[in-house]
């Protein structure tokens, strides 16, 4: 496998090396070119059917009535996996339970794509966007169309743009970037080889795209009767890509340790109850019968509340995992009108009004502008909180915004949709967040990975781009060179880049104590940021746009 070469002894070796090296951008750029090829991966290649997660044999899934390719036999034999077909075809999210399936495995996509890293060996959903930023700016354009491309497959094979695929993600999306993948593949030159074949492609893309936006105005998605959305998985229980109970273990202990944070996450029971208590659990918690880690989530005479697993999936789809500011563990998720997601979906519905105007569909463009005129008043409604400068937000089952400030409060301003007195206020909220190594998730240190003091390529860049865009080019400016420092301090020390950074330090140096605790290597989504902040930092302030 390419990943273990780059990352295994080879990085040891040179982080040792590497370790008193002054950091110089020169030699991170140079990583970050070659790491493309390190991190792609296409279906001939073995090491892209392999799941660093799971010690079974190879399993790869075809979609229902999809010709198998000529080349699978081969596959087949040199790769040593398995074969199947979905046993029928999925028209949206949770048509197909992964548990119906005889064995998790990866789901077929057509075309080459770039994986995070480390044991992230799949296509990421909001990754991939960012990928795909970094490999326009490195002018790996087929490379970044053949990423859309197969975003699109998933949106019309799988029922909408997965966590990842996987089968054992087919109950959930992630943050949705479609329509932005489609619009940067639409603008850059010679992504097509005529405008008669970037027409077609658009007529493909736009109802797929409009069928992956659907997605987040299911019953399920909506955030109550707030006109907004929330994240929500459409299985119950726990996730099936957790392999043991140990971390829902640690949830509990957690909250049985600060009673007086939980929010109803606890159910008392046995830890081998009999069958009229396991019977209740399937109601009140989880079936314990259906699932081994289901049963092992005991600790103290507690389990695990049903409204925790929906927001412990909730909080997965939101790509924030693990946070405590969702709730500690995340686990009150989908409680939420989220700023970020209804920022992503503002912006998604400007895309396809400018989609619909290209393909000649004016009655469909002026639909897709009212609803975004509707998400941006109900977001001023509900998110907005003038007394605090700053987007919050909104617990929709307590009629309550958030106390606690997140970096998505940035987000809107990359989508374009706050109005210059709210971006005004916004800048002058940055001490919240600005750490000596860029921005922090928030400033609430709970030890989990999505909180203070660790920031993030994707919500670094959101947040930069959005503030250049309304002409604090400046802060934009300094922001990126403190993010860009890091990662080449880190990659100064032992020879790599990772997927999170520590914003206080403003190095690699990543201690985490609730939930995931690796910082993974690789990384795809920090490769493309840093590329697009060197971008930035080299362009001349463009015209702050009107809002």
């Amino acid at each position: 496998m390419k990943i273990v070469s780059l990352f295994g002894a080879t990085a040891l070796a040179f982080a040792t090396v590497a370790s008193a090296a002054a950091p110089d951008p020169a030699k991170t750029q140079a990583y970050i070119h070659q790491a493309w090829d390190t991190l792609t991966r296409a279906l001939d290649d073995c090491s892209a059917l392999r799941d660093p997660k799971m010690d079974a044999r190879p399993v790869l899934y075809l979609p229902a009535g999809f010709p198998m390719p000529v080349a699978m036999a081969d596959i087949r034999q040199r790769c040593r996996i398995d074969v199947h077909t979905l046993p029928r075809r999925i028209e949206k999210l949770g048509d197909l339970m992964p548990a119906t399936l005889p064995a998790e495995g990866l789901l077929y996509l057509p075309k080459p794509y770039v994986v995070p890293g480390g044991w992230f060996n799949e296509m990421y959903g909001w990754d991939s966007y960012f990928i795909q930023l970094g490999l326009l700016a490195d002018g790996r354009v087929e490379l970044a169309r053949d990423m859309t491309d197969n975003m699109l497959f998933e949106v019309e094979h799988y029922g909408g743009v997965l966590n990842a695929n996987r089968t054992y993600y087919l109950t959930r999306s992630q943050p949705p970037f479609l329509s932005r993948m489609i619009g940067d593949v639409l603008a850059v030159p010679g992504a097509f080889k005529s405008e008669a074949e970037r027409h077609a492609w658009l007529v493909h893309a736009y109802p797929l795209a409009v069928a992956n936006y659907h997605i987040w105005t299911r019953p399920e998605h909506r955030a109550g009767d707030t006109g907004l959305a929330r994240y929500f998985d459409l299985g119950q229980g726990p996730v099936p890509e957790m392999r043991d109970s140990t971390y829902y273990r640690s949830v509990i202990d957690r909250v049985l340790a600060h009673p007086e944070k939980d929010p109803g996450y606890l159910v008392k029971a046995a830890e081998h109850p009999d069958a009229a208590e396991a019977a209740r659990l399937k109601t009140t918690s989880c079936d314990i019968e259906a699932s081994s880690v289901c049963a092992g989530a005991w600790s103290q005479g507690y389990r695990l509340s049903a409204d925790y697993y929906l927001g412990d999936r909730a909080m997965r789809e939101s790509g924030f995992d693990t946070n405590f500011h969702f709730g500690p563990y995340g686990g009150t998720t989908h409680h939420y009108a989220g700023v970020g997601l209804n920022s992503l979906l503002y912006r998604y519905e400007r895309d396809l009004h400018d989609f619909a105007l290209q393909l000649g569909k004016v009655a469909e463009a002026r639909q897709w502008a009212a609803a975004a005129a509707a998400r941006k008043a109900a977001m001023d409604k509900y998110l907005w909180q003038p007394d605090r400068g700053m987007f919050m937000d909104y617990d929709f089952t307590a009629g309550t915004a958030s106390a606690q400030p997140y970096v998505t409060t940035y987000w809107p301003l990359w989508a374009g949709l706050a109005s210059k007195a709210q971006a005004a206020a916004l800048e002058k909220q940055l001490a919240v967040f600005e750490r000596k190594g860029g921005l922090s998730m928030d400033d609430l240190g709970s030890g989990a990975q999505w909180d203070e003091p660790f920031g993030w390529a994707p919500t670094n860049w959101l947040a930069i781009s959005g503030l250049d865009a309304y002409g604090f080019h400046d802060d934009a400016r300094r922001l990126a060179r403190k993010f860009m420092a890091t990662v080449d301090t880190g990659f100064a020390h032992d020879g790599t880049i990772r997927e999170k950074y520590n914003m206080a330090l403003g190095n690699a140096d990543v201690k985490i104590t609730a939930g995931y605790t690796t910082n993974v290597i690789g990384f795809g989504w920090t490769n493309a940021v840093y590329l697009e902040l060197h971008q930035l930092l080299q362009a001349a302030p463009k015209p702050a746009a009107t809002h």
